[in-house]
């Protein structure tokens, strides 16, 4: 058992390393780029009739289960649905709008108590400057940057962990749509549990080493704001 996990890892880190990188190329623009923040926080700092069914809406959302998302996905992608025409069904684009309507609740709503708690404290200077809204998310955002890194590796664990959707959607193609997630899955239903292990490890080797450096960002920045 050790000569086959040692040679599956040699076969992933070696001969592999291409697939790596095809593997996350969309992960960091998902969670980086997401409509989710400017959402979450523009329901933080407005009050309108209705707010409480759309924060309760989003919240649920929150659990979205990726194989019902992958399924709708898949209808309208499909050759008979009504954006078949794009072509877009099993390719990566089709796996980035799957995990983007997953990610996109989770990061507005996290981003949203966030961007509230905020807004609650600093209420009055926005008042007294007269700001525009779209000033006062900026400038919320903004302070609240270190704050929000925790949401947007909520997003990123999301994104990294998916497997549901982007096979439906993807199709795990060879060389074109297969991820790291599918790939153990794939090689767990074949008994190839070395390569199976040593593709997991390398994916549990990635998510702490962005949530290391996340850590460490957010430490050096409190380090420096009590200089």
């Amino acid at each position: 058992m050790a000569e086959q996990f040692g040679k599956g890892c040699h076969l992933h880190l070696i001969d592999g390393s291409a697939f790596i990188f095809r593997a996350f190329h969309a992960l960091p623009p998902l969670t980086r780029k997401s409509d989710g923040l400017p959402i979450g926080a523009v329901i933080a700092i407005t009050r309108f009739r209705g707010r409480g069914t759309i924060l309760v809406v989003m919240n649920a959302l929150m659990g979205l289960p990726p194989v019902v998302v992958g399924l709708l996905v898949y209808i309208h992608l499909s050759r008979s649905g009504p954006l078949g025409f794009l072509g877009l069904l099993y390719t990566p684009t089709a796996m980035i709008i799957a995990q983007t309507i997953l990610i996109t609740p989770i990061v507005a709503a996290l981003s949203r108590q966030v961007i509230e708690d905020l807004h609650a404290e600093y209420a009055e200077q926005f008042r007294s400057f007269c700001l525009t809204r779209a000033q006062i998310v900026r400038a919320l955002l903004w302070d609240g940057r270190y704050s929000l890194l925790t949401v947007g590796l909520a997003g990123f664990g999301r994104a990294v962990a998916e497997v549901g959707a982007v096979i439906i959607v993807g199709g795990n193609i060879d060389h074109l749509t297969r991820v790291m997630t599918t790939a153990i899955a794939l090689e767990t239903s074949k008994g190839d549990l070395a390569l199976a292990l040593a593709l997991g490890i390398v994916l549990l080797v990635i998510a702490l080493g962005v949530n290391a450096a996340v850590h460490s960002v957010r430490m050096t920045a409190a380090r420096q704001a009590y200089v």
